[in-house]
């Protein structure tokens, strides 16, 4: 459903903007817990534009929502409309305007993949034609694109992702001894069902910005590498693109990556969906950044490396996590990587 529909001016990345026709759609998951769950979307086309190349679906990751694909200063979403293409920004439940709207904090990570994707897939193609839509996921995001793809196969055009980690915690040893810590303390005293205040994180760390992008800042994880955002754009991300992350989320994300090392899962808390992700011949492209500390490339490339599809792609950039997507120079190598692909692929 269509809550209402306005004409914009935005900006797209530093000097370059767009008119843009903006609409915020509101669509109801089925839920089998309990009453539907309303998620928001905000939709956008290039203004006046008759006809789209394909409608494609944004899907944030863990503790973020919407605005990690468009900020005031810097919008991949605006990119991908400028560039023809239906886009449709997912608030997953639990995260911004989903949240405002109701949407609780999910019990678990397939609660993603089994409503929350299904049910705005189902929108996106009632809107666009009835065309098969891209998921194009980042993180957390990516690892739900690949999950709810095969259930959907025939709705799905193809699966793009952005750091998104198919080994959880693979190459990554301060995030095996994070996770190795909070399920010690969680067999001791349980963290419970709350959330992970990551907006209260992301205002800390825009605070304190000038010690966070030194070579002095003391921890192993940042999230972008260093220098890779000019501070306006940093700020604005740890100011509207953090949100809150469900602990019980966190808590199975590190508890199945320690059951995958013994066992050999892959796909992390959605083991259950590899299987049927590997099988798919859907069109692949997977980006990981060599400055990611929190998805490394070893983490990375197995989902390619899995894939049985006979189009897929795999792609390595001099970046961080969150500046794959936002960093100073994504818009003039991963945006346009990722455009061609899209193009390349429309029906």
């Amino acid at each position: 459903m269509i809550l209402n529909r306005t004409q914009v001016d935005q900006t797209i990345d530093r000097d370059e903007r767009g008119s843009f026709t903006k609409e915020l759609v509101i669509v109801r998951a089925q839920s089998k817990a309990g009453p539907e769950v309303p998620l928001a979307m905000v939709r956008k086309r290039r203004a006046n534009a008759a006809e789209t190349r394909a409608p494609v679906l944004l899907i944030h990751g863990y503790g973020q929502n919407r605005y990690a694909w468009h900020l005031p200063s810097r919008s991949f979403s605006n990119h991908l409309a400028q560039s023809g293409f239906d886009v449709f920004n997912l608030d997953l439940r639990g995260h911004g305007r989903s949240r405002h709207l109701g949407a609780r904090r999910p019990s678990h990570i397939t609660d993603f993949v089994s409503e929350d994707v299904p049910a705005a897939v189902d929108e996106v193609r009632r809107l666009s034609g009835n065309r098969p839509v891209f998921l194009v996921g980042h993180s957390l995001g990516g690892l739900v694109a690949y999950a709810a793809a095969g259930p959907l196969d025939g709705a799905i055009a193809g699966v793009a992702s952005l750091g998104s980690p198919y080994l959880f915690t693979k190459g990554s040893w301060p995030l095996r001894v994070l996770g190795g810590a909070m399920l010690a303390l969680d067999r001791r005293s349980s963290f419970g069902h709350g959330a992970v205040g990551l907006k209260g994180l992301g205002e800390a760390m825009r605070l304190a910005r000038l010690f966070v992008d030194s070579p002095i800042f003391p921890l192993p994880i940042r999230g972008f590498a260093r220098g890779s955002m000019e501070p306006e754009v940093l700020e604005q991300h740890m100011s509207l693109a953090m949100d809150s992350g469900s602990i019980a989320v966190l808590r199975h994300m590190f508890l199945d990556a320690a059951e995958a090392r013994q066992r050999g899962h892959r796909l992390g808390s959605l083991y259950g969906y590899a299987g049927v992700f590997e099988a798919l011949d859907l069109p692949l492209l997977v980006i990981a950044g060599t400055e990611d500390d929190l998805a490394p490339p070893a983490s990375v490339e197995p989902a390619f490396q899995h894939s049985r599809a006979r189009d897929k792609t795999y792609r390595v950039f001099p970046r961080g996590h969150i500046d794959l997507v936002m960093g100073r120079d994504s818009p003039t190598s991963v945006w346009p990587l990722l455009t061609a692909w899209l193009r390349a692929r429309a029906r």
